[in-house]
């Protein structure tokens, strides 16, 4: 069995915090844009769009530093917080801001496709009986898209577990403090004699992330299996 050092313990719990922390904040957004995405015609549409997805063809580290660049001491925003007693560069704070933006894409498009794959007639049906918007919205239009929401989901946790390159710029890489499994890993195999703790915490990720895909598939057919009854 593999002897983890505290430290080790400790990425691992805060991996597991900054993958929670961001999935859950991120839901109620990534909600409301797929629903405008999905349902609402805008001319700027394709460059909200474009601008929801660039973090997926970005490199991590362009992100990260633009993170750095918005939220830095020397920007008005960094400033702003500052003089709330608001610190957010090389804090856990980073970390999930970074997961966030990084997974927040994935989780767009999943709710997306689920919200365009719903029955118009159904949300037509349900005005008609008198349903206004926010009870459409609750009682059919959610529901219906409960599979793609939780399958965004699961995709952000995964993403988020795995992040690195944002967040290594942003949070930096502070032992009990900002170290994340993908942190943890860069550092042991940058050690010399460090590659087994490096191979440890890899099994671990891996574990984490096929957990989270089983339960992801698991709940896909529950809800399945429901909705044939």
């Amino acid at each position: 069995m593999l002897d983890f050092s505290p430290a080790d313990w400790q990425a691992m719990k805060l991996s597991a915090w900054v993958a929670c922390a961001a999935t859950l904040l991120s839901l109620p957004f990534g909600i409301g844009v797929a629903y405008l995405l999905a349902f609402c015609r805008f001319r700027a549409k394709a460059l909200v769009d474009g601008l929801i997805n660039l973090p997926l063809v970005l490199p991590p580290v362009v992100v990260g530093y633009l993170l750095l660049l918005a939220l830095g001491g020397n920007s008005w925003l960094g400033q702003l917080l500052g003089r709330f007693g608001i610190r957010i560069i090389f804090t856990w704070k980073a970390a999930v801001i970074a997961s966030m933006v990084v997974g927040f894409p994935l989780l767009v498009r999943s709710i997306r496709i689920g919200l365009e794959g719903i029955d118009k007639q159904l949300l037509h049906a349900a005005r008609t009986l008198g349903a206004g918007w926010h009870d459409t919205l609750l009682t059919v239009t959610l529901p219906l898209a409960g599979r793609s929401i939780l399958a965004g989901m699961s995709l952000m946790f995964a993403r988020s577990l795995g992040e690195f390159g944002a967040t290594i710029v942003i949070a930096g890489n502070i032992p009990g403090v900002t170290q994340t499994i993908p942190l943890a890993i860069y550092s042991y195999s940058s050690t010399p004699g460090g590659d087994g703790m490096a191979l440890g915490l890899c099994l671990v990720s891996v574990l984490l992330a096929l957990v989270v895909l089983i339960f992801n598939e698991s709940m896909v057919r529950r809800l399945n299996r429901e909705e044939r009854r």
